[in-house]
């Protein structure tokens, strides 16, 4: 204050000094969004040279975007405070009128500060990034973008799904670390099932074994055992532990062998019947269960219409 003081005392006019106070002002901020902006970068690029990952590092990217960005703002609103103040304009009522401004956005435009925070958290955390396969607000798909107001998915069909950060709140990521493909195989009820479980397990074994897939694989097949009965079949469950994203892949492969495999054993593939049952009388005899040929009725069809 003293300086200004100084300035003023020196025979500087009012305009004069004032217009200095503004450059200075602006000047100072200028300076600080810039120390502020290479701070934030070099801490990004410290944090994003210890990761390995692609996508590690374009989240430190994003999260240093956002960091720049609000300083920028910060830094811009203080400046401009300062100077009104130096142009003789009351900031008192402004601010005020600000706050009240900023309330009635904020309740009108409750989402869309949702949307922010959520896709801030969604960075910070780690919970997708782009090329993960996950499923959000009911749609499925690959990431192909993470934004601050909303996530953009490709499903299997090609369509794309722009989905609000707001509406997220689960995520099903299906490609981190590891995945299982998870198998159920229907075989007849007359069939033996350890039998079944055996020929399973030989196909798993090759599977394994096959250059093509070995790397697809991280672990043998895993059998469950029988699951549940079903109308028309006894269920066995089984899996195998593959890298990320692999798990379709595996289980299509897996079903195709596992089908040659049964036809060559004689084991059958139930598909849906239906038992028809006439019931007993009380002696335990079971009535006639009479039938009408569809050929009989078809040839006095016939009859009918040559008489």
């Amino acid at each position: 204050m003293q300086q200004w003081h100084a300035l003023a005392s020196s025979g500087w006019s009012g305009p004069a000094v004032i217009a200095v106070r503004v450059v200075v002002i602006g000047v100072v901020a200028w300076f600080v969004a810039a120390l502020l902006n290479r701070m934030i970068r070099v801490f990004r690029t410290r944090i994003a040279s210890q990761f390995t990952e692609r996508e590690q590092v374009r989240r430190a990217e994003t999260i240093g975007r956002v960091l720049r960005y609000l300083s920028s703002v910060i830094v811009t609103l203080i400046a401009s405070v300062l100077i009104l103040s130096e142009l003789g304009v009351s900031v008192a009522p402004i601010l005020g009128a600000a706050g009240v401004v900023g309330l009635a956005v904020g309740f009108g435009a409750q989402s869309l500060v949702k949307d922010y925070f959520t896709g801030f958290f969604l960075l910070l955390e780690n919970q997708l990034t782009t090329g993960d396969i996950v499923e959000i607000a009911g749609k499925s798909g690959v990431v192909e973008d993470v934004t601050l107001r909303f996530v953009r998915l490709r499903d299997y069909s090609g369509n794309v799904h722009f989905v609000p950060n707001n509406l997220i709140t689960t995520v099903t990521n299906m490609s981190r670390s590891f995945a299982q493909a998870v198998i159920d195989v229907g075989v007849a009820y007359r069939e033996d099932t350890d039998a079944a479980v055996e020929v399973m397990r030989e196909v798993g074994r090759e599977m394994r074994a096959d250059p093509a897939l070995e790397k697809r694989i991280l672990a043998d097949l895993e059998i469950a055992g029988v699951d549940r009965w079903d109308d028309s079949a006894v269920i066995l469950r089984c899996r195998f532990k593959v890298p990320p994203a692999e798990q379709w892949g595996v289980r299509r492969e897996f079903l195709r062998r596992l089908k040659k495999a049964f036809d060559a054993q004689g084991i059958e593939i139930p598909y849906p019947h239906l038992t028809i049952y006439a019931g007993v009388d009380r002696a335990g005899n079971a009535p006639p269960f009479r039938l009408r040929a569809s050929n009989e009725s078809a040839a006095q069809d016939g009859v009918t219409a040559g008489s």
